[in-house]
């Protein structure tokens, strides 16, 4: 290591940060840097930033404002440099460096220009790097699940979102780049993968010019990886095709992750999202046919401007008719670079959060019937910690995904990132509670 600095990560926000997280990790790693966990004994605190609504900048502002106070040598990265840039350099002088969404793959640079005296600026205006699996990673999540990026940037430009104006364009890797690293991480011993990109179902049409999900899965299907699962699959992607190479792939978990944001076909004009209204009830169904053993989360946006009564009450009825497995709803946040946040008629925060809660009361019944169809059954569960006071394991199946679904409560004797099969023996609303029936880790 030499006289080299230590450095620590403080990582927030979503999975596709995560990755940016892991490559800056091995980066350093790579050339020679200790990496520390404990952000009190590094030299150097790499933020990276989340600004995709007000909360998350605010608690990227918290850990910021935390660290200054502590005198530690602060490099801002990920959204909120790309998006604050300038004004996080004045408003924060222990701010050494700001690095851009496109610009993590630089962080070795930046750091040795740092530490040459210099407060460093990096941030492309508009981002246009991918990783591939080239590139040096060190992996942060537990040993047996990996989140793979296929693709970066968005193309849609939703009324309420500001994604594109910080990550750019969409740009696809190519079929054969994340096969190569869907085997690397095989090789480690990674047993579920998780696909992400912003629109998942979009993946390929930049570079092939049309959507190759199908083709991607089944080139994947060939990897030795028991689980692949798919986050961020717009509903009008899911075509005909993709949904034969799910049937058709063994590995290819039939959960689905639809990101609806609304019901109501007025509320998704306005959103910008006109594709979506006209199809929803119809793919819903067809989806359910094509796929029995679905499962089926989605995510919803209450108190988007001009949302009225009725428009709520459709989506009260529609979440009520399709009974999906998993619901995660949001309040509206106006973004000041975002159409949404100038549009009339905004409403109230107290009766946004009046209807995320009439959501969430709706769903849990559902949630609940939905888990209770598991007992008896013997699923896989992927087993991932364990509470060192009572021994209990806990682990996922395959209906649920890390951070944003259930759990499952083992009693029994397994190895950390083996799938165990597991008889389900009672369930609640969020989670499942089961016995191993088998030694047979695999």
């Amino acid at each position: 290591m030499g006289d080299k600095p230590t450095i620590a990560i403080s990582h927030l926000g979503c999975e596709k940060n995560r990755i940016d997280t892991e490559h800056m990790l091995g980066l350093l790693v790579e050339a020679g840097y200790g990496v520390d966990t404990n952000e009190e004994l590094a030299d150097y605190v790499i933020v990276n930033t989340c600004s995709f609504i007000e909360a998350a900048r605010e608690e990227s502002v918290r850990t910021l404002v935390e660290l200054a106070e502590a005198n530690k040598k602060v490099v801002i990265t990920g959204c909120m440099a790309q998006h604050f840039q300038e004004q996080l350099l004045e408003e924060l002088p222990e701010a050494v460096a700001v690095v851009g969404t496109g610009d993590y793959h630089k962080i070795v640079n930046v750091i040795e220009r740092v530490e040459q005296g210099e407060r460093v600026k990096q941030i492309s205006a508009e981002p246009t790097y991918i990783a591939d699996e080239t590139t040096p990673r060190y992996r942060t999540t537990t040993e047996g699940v990996a989140y793979l990026r296929v693709a970066e940037g968005c193309d849609y430009r939703c009324a309420f979102c500001i994604i594109p104006y910080l990550r750019g364009n969409q740009r696809s890797r190519t079929i054969e780049s994340i096969v190569a690293e869907a085997k690397q991480l095989a090789n480690q011993g990674v047993k579920e993968i998780i696909l992400i990109s912003q629109i998942t179902t979009n993946y390929g049409l930049d570079i092939y010019g049309k959507p190759k999900l199908a083709e991607l899965l089944r080139a994947l299907g060939k990897v030795d990886v028991p689980w692949i699962r798919m986050h961020y699959a717009y509903p009008t992607g899911l075509t005909p095709d993709v949904i034969a190479a799910i049937q058709e792939t063994p590995n290819v978990l039939p959960y689905l992750d639809l990101p609806l944001q609304h019901s109501h076909p007025e509320i998704l004009r306005a959103m910008n999202r006109p594709w979506q209204g006209r199809v929803n009830d119809g793919i819903i169904d067809r989806i359910k046919t094509a796929l029995p053993s679905s499962v089926l989360r989605t995510t919803f946006i209450v108190g988007f401007p001009g949302e009225t009564q009725e428009h709520f009450e459709h989506l009260l009825e529609f979440t009520e008719r399709h009974e999906f497995d998993h619901v995660g709803v949001f309040t509206f946040s106006p973004e000041e670079e975002t159409p949404a946040y100038s549009l009339p008629n905004q409403v109230p925060s107290e009766v946004m959060e009046e209807r995320r809660d009439r959501i969430m009361e709706l769903q849990q019944p559902i949630s609940l019937k939905k888990n209770q169809q598991e007992v008896g059954k013997t699923v896989d569960v992927l087993i991932e910690q364990e509470n060192p006071e009572s021994g209990e394991l806990i682990g996922r199946s395959g209906r649920f995904s890390p951070e944003v679904d259930g759990q499952v409560y083992i009693k029994g004797e397994s190895r950390l990132g083996t799938i165990v099969p597991v008889q389900i023996q009672s369930a609640d609303a969020y989670d499942l509670y089961g016995q191993i029936v088998s030694s047979g880790n695999r």
